[in-house]
């Protein structure tokens, strides 16, 4: 790996990130936040931007990357984000134990959305900016961004695409990888503004409409309130926020496309008709399971079924209701979703509907070759054959993924007072979700949980924003060879 160069671009993230945390101090100061929280803000930018500025310094030199140095930048690069990010919660008081702070800083930059803050409404809005922000940051990906503001950062911005970006497919919507993450976030800030208009036209402020806007379209779910978005109790509000909490779990390529006239292409996506498919049953089934059992009129059971059933299948983890007091079907199928998250090239975390639907695929295939030994089966997507490497690699990565959710449950159980919280604790921070069920649940904060659980979460929470490899990648000893 080449050390300097992938020092050298981390520096520059630390740099933006030093700017954004400048910009908080800013609202805390027109907020009127109490003094310390400015000081806080103002003091981790300084930090923050001195370091990247010395690194930049003492890293010069010609940039030359391989494919390598893109994994090590991307997992050092939000290793060095997620400790930059801390910060703000040390210094202003928030968080007074240094792995909770990494846990909200990773958590608000991987858009996982679990907090160990309770009361909400009692925090510095400067402190609550910066907390939105990181979703803002995470959601696209904040070493995409810098790619796309930062032109040298082109020399080596595939390899930097190639491993941040989310999904099996990693679509480029031009020649130059610059230009692909400019339209990348273009499409996701020109969502964001969208649904900061509407959410202000039902009644929110500017602040809670963009915090909300930034959770939503990052699929996070931090909430200015400690009642979540149940707090405002509006039709309308949760209404938006379903219709964004869906466009946020669709691949942006296709958003993309859509907005430059070929709304067809939405359909023609395989894996997006699937998508809707499993949103649209899911929504269905959770419904009717708490129709009549926890709502007695079959509209507020809609309302809510279809609400969580976004939330958690698109891995934002918003919540109006207290799910895990729902009967047992509800339970499961809102953890069988956890599983599945948004699609490739989304903002989602989970397995990925691609994969998914590869994996289902190949099962029918398998089954088919045993009913027919002399068959030749081919694993089609949309009328393409998919090449066998591809296949066994999407199959490889759904085993790898149940793999480390059950060795990560195992150590969890040590440090939770039960397998519920264990289980859902994990697959909450690997498919990037937020609250899981029991000590955990969407009522629950995990404030609870002892630092060595917080930091076993907080690597599940990376394993599952970078999406495995790129973090196991950079602990196994052949990186670090020559």
């Amino acid at each position: 790996m080449n050390t300097r160069a992938v020092a050298h671009l981390i520096s520059f993230m630390l740099m933006v990130i030093a700017l954004a945390m400048l910009g908080c101090a800013g609202v805390a100061v027109l907020s009127g936040d109490p003094p310390a929280a400015v000081r806080a803000l103002v003091i981790s930018a300084g930090l923050v931007f001195g370091v990247g500025a010395a690194l930049s310094r003492g890293t010069r030199g010609p940039l030359e990357l391989s494919r390598r140095d893109g994994f090590g930048i991307v997992a050092f690069g939000w290793v060095a984000a997620a400790v930059a990010g801390a910060l703000p919660y040390l210094l202003a008081g928030v968080i007074r134990q240094p792995v909770a702070a990494l846990f909200e800083s990773m958590s608000g930059l991987t858009t996982t959305g679990a907090s160990v803050l309770t009361d909400l409404e009692a925090l510095p809005r400067g402190i609550l900016f910066w907390r939105a922000l990181t979703h803002f940051f995470g959601g696209m990906g904040v070493l995409i961004m810098c790619v796309a503001i930062l032109p040298f950062l082109g020399v080596g911005g595939m390899q930097i695409y190639r491993a941040e970006m989310p999904g099996p497919s990693k679509d480029r919507l031009a020649p130059r990888i610059t230009t692909t993450a400019k339209l990348l976030w273009g499409v996701y800030v020109a969502l964001i503004a969208a649904q900061t208009g509407l959410l202000m036209l039902g009644g929110l402020s500017l602040f809670d409409a963009l915090c909300h806007a930034f959770a939503t379209l990052a699929t996070g779910g931090f909430s200015t309130r400690t009642a979540s978005l149940g707090a405002f109790n509006s039709v309308y509000i949760e209404v938006v926020t379903i219709l964004f909490m869906f466009l946020a779990g669709v691949n942006f390529s296709l958003h993309y496309r859509a907005l430059s006239g070929q709304v067809r292409a939405y359909f023609r996506d395989p894996e997006f008709r699937f998508y809707c498919g499993i949103w649209l049953v899911s929504g269905l089934v959770l419904s009717a399971s708490v129709w009549r059992t926890v709502y007695p009129g079959w509209g507020q059971a809609l309302r809510s079924g279809f609400f969580q059933g976004t939330s958690i299948l698109t891995t934002t983890g918003f919540a109006t209701a207290d799910f895990d007091a729902w009967p047992a079907a509800s339970r499961l199928l809102l953890v069988l979703l956890m599983f599945i998250g948004g699609c490739a090239g989304s903002t989602g975390g989970g397995i990925k509907h691609l994969r998914l639907l590869v994996v289902i695929k190949m099962v029918l295939g398998e089954i088919m070759l045993f009913m027919r030994p002399q068959a030749v089966v081919r694993v089609k997507v949309g009328g393409r054959v998919l090449p066998p490497g591809a296949a066994a690699n999407i199959g490889a990565f759904f085993t790898l993924f149940l793999l480390l959710f059950a060795l990560n449950t195992l150590l969890m159980t040590f440090y939770t007072p039960d397998l519920a919280t264990a289980a859902s604790s994990v697959i909450a921070a690997m498919g990037n979700i937020g609250p899981g069920l029991a000590a955990v649940g969407p009522t629950q904060t995990y404030a609870a949980i002892p630092d060595p659980g917080q930091l076993i979460l907080t690597f599940c929470m990376l394993l599952g924003r970078l999406e495995i490899y790129t973090v196991l990648i950079v602990l196994l000893p052949g990186f670090w060879k020559k």
